[in-house]
């Protein structure tokens, strides 16, 4: 009998609370005091679902609708505040893509540094290095200090560094907006070559053309739960159709 596969990724009844404070003051205070006075917000509220290895997932909603919070669990950046999150595989994420650099290191440095982060070998990150530094397409500024770099060239090392650790689990949250057009085509033509390696991809964006090309499921948050998730097209009407609706119900300005 075949061994059942693990899915990638598995949400059972998970919620997350964030506490709101009004400044820097209530969050140190609330370290040594309990008030019952500070403001809750529920990022997510008891999602359920199951996403097999090998699918394209596009996460749709508006803003506020935990897109981000769902990513950011599968990362490891969060944690649920009830319930449990489940990922099977080596996960790379073009969320936040200059987070773990150092700004005095070199470009090649801080793709040492990265792939370390990420659990890779010495060996492993040589043999990619050179696929990083071409993609990237930094030229000489690859053995410059990071902190000489514009806030494009870094986000272009980010994405090169991730895109290329042939990752299990990718998850993007709106980063092909890196460089210009060409590198963007460039951007979503390597995350359209790992979907066809069978990776699995967890993409949010509000673009609905680049999940109808992208994803083969779509999952749509509202407020923090899940209303739909299914086939991508039934989701994007459902999404497009509520949010008209409430563009004819807000009030004309004078």
């Amino acid at each position: 009998m075949e061994e059942k596969m693990q899915p990638a990724v598995v949400f059972d009844h998970v919620s997350k609370e964030y506490t709101l404070y009004r400044d820097n003051k209530e969050q140190f205070l609330a370290l040594f005091h309990h008030s019952k006075n500070l403001r809750k917000h529920m990022a997510l509220k008891d999602v359920s679902l199951t996403i097999q290895k090998g699918e394209s997932v596009g996460i749709i909603g508006n803003n506020g609708a935990g897109k981000s919070t769902m990513l950011k669990m599968i990362t490891g950046v969060a944690f649920p505040t009830s319930g449990e999150v489940t990922v099977n595989g080596r996960v790379a994420a073009l969320l936040e893509l200059t987070a773990g650099f150092s700004s005095e290191m070199t470009g090649r440095e801080n793709i040492y540094l990265k792939g370390y982060l990420l659990g890779l070998t010495d060996e492993y990150i040589r043999s990619i290095e050179d696929k990083i530094i071409e993609f990237a397409e930094l030229g000489d500024y690859i053995d410059q200090p990071v902190r000489t770099y514009s806030s494009g060239m870094k986000m272009r090392l980010g994405f090169a560094v991730n895109i290329n650790t042939d990752p299990e689990i990718l998850v993007v949250d709106e980063a092909l907006s890196v460089g210009d057009a060409r590198f963007k085509r460039k951007c979503k033509d390597a995350i359209g070559e790992i979907i066809k390696k069978g990776t699995t991809v967890l993409y949010v964006s509000h673009s609905p053309a680049d999940v109808r090309k992208i994803c083969t499921r779509a999952i749509y948050l509202v407020k923090g739960q899940v209303v739909f998730d299914g086939d991508v097209e039934e989701a994007l009407t459902i999404y497009e159709q509520q949010n008209a609706g409430k563009a004819k119900a807000a009030p004309k300005k004078k």
